[in-house]
């Protein structure tokens, strides 16, 4: 193979990997996008396979800002579901109700003095 060829392969590569992306984006901005009934969808993706450079540059120019905000809007969806899983899985206690539990313990017989310090010293550390 000759350098041009190469660098030619390379280009071809990069545009029909940049194709799959976009195509995938497309699709899955279709299916996120809960204004356009099933039959446009269809049509889309039909439009999407019978003409796709076309189809695909046309959906980027009319659907691109609400590309946009769908997508933004899914990512703080996530982002806030993933922020409350792990303050429900870490728990929000303050040093204050920390203490109030390692109090009962005490009180009840469950650890000694020195177990409460530790743990009282744990909670305002």
């Amino acid at each position: 193979m000759e350098f041009w060829d190469i660098i030619w392969y390379i280009i071809v590569c990069f545009a029909f990997i940049a194709y799959l992306i976009m195509l995938w984006m497309i699709i899955s901005d279709l299916f996120r996008n809960r204004e356009q009934s099933g039959w446009v969808k269809a049509i889309w993706i039909v439009f999407l396979f019978i003409v796709p450079w076309l189809t695909a540059l046309v959906y980027l120019i009319v659907h691109g800002d609400g590309m946009a905000k769908r997508s933004a809007r899914e990512a703080a969806e996530f982002k806030s579901a993933q922020d409350n899983y792990i303050r429900e899985v870490a728990g929000e206690k303050s040093p204050a109700e920390h203490i109030a539990d390692a109090k009962a313990l005490l009180d009840s017989g469950t650890i000694n003095e020195d177990e409460f310090q530790a743990l009282k010293a744990k909670a305002l550390a």
